[in-house]
């Protein structure tokens, strides 16, 4: 094979290694998600009481594993996060971490949307010449039907996936390399690309430049 002229980090997190959350693990997990909700500044906005926490396939990156989640509340809004760990001496979990936000901006209210997509930035990599990637933890709920596989993509080379479970994908992989940024890629199980969602967004500002 010849040398590649796209030298970046591939494949770098452990795939999912536990099932889903449930019973006193998922309740651990939820204690710390939810002291991190109430860290959170809402501003003027009315957070509201978090209902059902839905939790995503672990994933594991730099001697910790990451296991997010998102949650409604009663006045509408989305919680997102994450609870993170390192395993201790004894192989049991340690170390606990979490974080939380919330948007208004949910899948309800954009039915163009094709893959409900959340995004956290969790550590940096360094590449060629003092460039950086952000290594992104990526986690979400395709829009649309028959999937299988969920894939990231920088510049259309995969630099992650992750075989859905219960419908619900975690992704940790490099973004904002060299100019490039992420796409979210969902697969059937033969391979057929059903829809896609990139975590950039072009703002008004953007927009506007590119007219002018």
């Amino acid at each position: 094979m010849p040398p590649t002229d796209r030298y970046v980090i591939r494949f770098a997190a452990e795939p999912p290694q536990e099932t889903l959350p449930y019973g006193r693990w998922a309740e651990t997990l939820r204690s710390w998600f939810l002291a991190a909700v109430n860290e959170i500044d809402p501003g003027d906005e009315e957070l509201g009481e978090p209902g059902e926490v839905v939790w995503f396939p672990d994933r594991g990156w730099n001697g910790r594993t990451y296991v997010p989640a998102t949650a409604r509340t009663s006045t509408g809004l989305e919680l997102y996060g994450y609870v993170s760990f390192a395993e201790g001496e004894n192989g049991a979990p340690d170390d606990f971490a979490a974080h939380a936000d919330f948007t208004s901006d949910t899948a309800d209210e954009n039915p163009d949307w094709q893959i409900d997509v959340n995004e956290e930035i969790v550590g940096r990599w360094r590449g060629e010449h003092g460039r950086t990637a952000d290594m992104t933890l990526v986690w979400g709920i395709p829009l649309v039907k028959n999937g299988a596989v969920v894939t990231a993509e920088l510049a259309d080379l995969a630099v992650d996936q992750c075989t859905l479970v219960d419908y619900r994908f975690t992704l940790i992989a490099p973004d904002d390399y060299r100019g490039d940024f992420l796409d979210v890629k969902l697969f059937s199980a033969g391979g057929e690309e059903l829809a896609r969602e990139s975590l950039y967004v072009e703002d008004d500002d953007d927009e506007e430049d590119e007219e002018e």
